[in-house]
């Protein structure tokens, strides 16, 4: 597919276009045909994920001169986490540009891959056009969601979860693995937990931290319904 709309989208002329191929080309593209498709987005990932937590914490410090480490670290994971990711690849369309095998083009691109491209492009970024490149583009397409934050800083829903068993003396919430489902590059694991008083709540992620902050979000949603 013709790269230009996308890399208008960027904001960067790729000199090297091939990074940004790689970047839109999913693990499972290749087998046989690796040297022909090249390689998977998967190291490009691993470096986009470094450059936005850099690119976000120096503009949190910025932004939020008073507050302490704790409150920047809360919204930090949660402008760097896997939905935020998804939005912005929404919003630039990225799904149409990503090369993916037989058996992840049906329907939707899913979420997590969507987010992990997402990544990688903005480690494509730093390679071609350096700091500047990808610092233009985050603080692009992350401006929304930095103004849109509330005064007070996001809180990890684990951490909501175990402060709000501690004040009232209960046991510290109980997560427990389920299981493990989907190919090696894109498992889906399951877990519940569990706090004193309350049934087990099961929820799933990409990742097992993933599925860990949706169960515990959802039985906090319980228990304050409750």
């Amino acid at each position: 597919m013709e790269l230009d709309a996308l890399q208008e989208v960027l904001g960067h002329r790729f000199k090297d276009v091939s990074r940004l191929n790689e970047a839109l080309t999913h693990p499972s593209v290749g087998g046989v045909n690796r040297a022909k498709v090249g390689k998977g987005y998967e190291r490009l990932e691993f470096l986009g994920d470094r450059v936005l937590g850099l690119v976000v914490a120096e503009w949190l410090l910025e932004r939020f001169p008073k507050e302490q480490e704790g409150a920047l670290a809360r919204r930090l994971t949660a402008l760097v986490r896997a939905e935020a990711l998804v939005v912005v690849a929404d919003r630039i369309g990225l799904g149409q540009y990503l090369r993916l095998a037989p058996g992840e083009q049906a329907g939707d691109v899913k979420p997590a891959i969507l987010a992990d491209a997402c990544e990688a492009v903005i480690g494509a970024l730093y390679l071609d056009g350096g700091l500047p490149a990808a610092a233009g583009f985050i603080r692009q397409h992350w401006d929304a969601a930095l103004e849109g934050a509330k005064a007070a800083p996001p809180q990890d829903p684990k951490t909501g979860l175990q402060e709000w068993a501690l004040a009232r003396g209960r046991k510290l919430p109980l997560y427990t693995d389920i299981g493990r489902t989907g190919p090696d590059h894109a498992p889906i694991f399951q877990v519940s937990v569990t706090v004193e008083g309350f049934e087990p709540v099961v929820a799933t992620g990409p990742s097992k931290r993933a599925a860990e902050k949706s169960a515990a979000e959802a039985l906090l949603s319980r228990i304050r319904t409750q």
